[in-house]
């Protein structure tokens, strides 16, 4: 068995601080395999947000998987937008925009959604979806296949579709055949488990994890959140861990399990 902790939207710059603390104890305590972080380390990409962020990162378990997200590209300083956009990003967090982790397994590949042009949405390319299934298609059925982006796949219920990330439905396509198991995303500050039959591929019916914020003050309705997810093939267990001020602290709040089919990842009951 494998565990990713699956943080997302730290948004630094913008933290609750009461929820720093407790949220190192439990991942330390937790002791996932991999610490994958869906995107947002900041709120506006200035230098002292992503050295607050590393700082951070440093005090998790390692390996990690990090993507940068839309609020990691500078807003308001238009050279550094267009021509330097992810200069402190990679400064700080990391050089390496498309990290991979694989053991026998569980292959993780992160990819940068993140785009100069557009404020809020995201994209992925031709180019990214060719190195993922390079990567993919050469490994056995068996090895559970996960994306880590920061724009999302799938939507909760009510969202409208401009909210996917751009491109969804050439990258779903593309990595169909190469059996992608696991989408894992943040963005809407929203956390939902969903599937990717909104795409209609024959046969192939992909998990897609969205997390919540782990320490934003824009909780968008409900608490601040973290996920847990337990893979062993064919199973995969999804816990959502959410902020309880009453006790300060995290503790796991739904419990979700997927069973791979023939038509792919389907829920079971709990």
């Amino acid at each position: 068995m494998r565990t990713i902790v699956h943080l997302s939207d730290l948004h630094f710059g913008r933290v609750n601080a009461l929820l720093i603390d407790p949220l190192k104890k439990i991942v330390r305590e937790i002791e996932p395999d991999v610490v994958a972080v869906s995107g947002d380390l900041t709120q506006r990409a200035r230098s002292h947000q992503f050295q607050q962020a590393r700082s951070f990162l440093d005090t998790l378990p390692k390996p990690q998987i990090i993507v940068p997200g839309n609020h990691d590209i500078p807003l308001h300083n238009v050279f550094a937008r267009f021509l330097e956009p992810l200069t402190k990003y990679k400064h700080y967090i990391t050089t390496d925009l498309q990290p991979v982790y694989e053991d026998e397994e569980v292959a993780i590949v992160g990819v940068n959604t993140a785009r100069s042009l557009v404020f809020k949405g995201g994209r992925i390319n031709k180019t990214q979806v060719g190195r993922l299934r390079e990567k993919f298609c050469s490994l056995e059925d068996e090895v559970v296949k996960v994306v880590v982006t920061h724009h999302p796949f799938d939507l909760p219920e009510g969202h409208d579709e401009s909210g996917l990330v751009g491109r969804a439905k050439m990258a779903m396509t593309g990595l169909a055949d190469c059996g992608a198991d696991l989408f894992l995303a943040g963005h809407l500050h929203i956390s939902h488990t969903g599937h990717t039959k909104r795409y209609n591929i024959r046969g192939h019916s992909a998990l897609v994890v969205q997390a919540g914020t782990a320490t934003s003050t824009r909780e968008r309705g409900e608490p601040n959140s973290f996920n847990l997810l337990r893979i062993a093939h064919p199973t995969i267990v999804v816990e959502k861990f959410a902020w309880s001020p009453s006790t300060t602290a995290f503790a796991v709040s739904t419990i979700e399990r997927f069973h791979h089919t023939d038509d792919g990842w389907t829920r079971i009951g709990n």
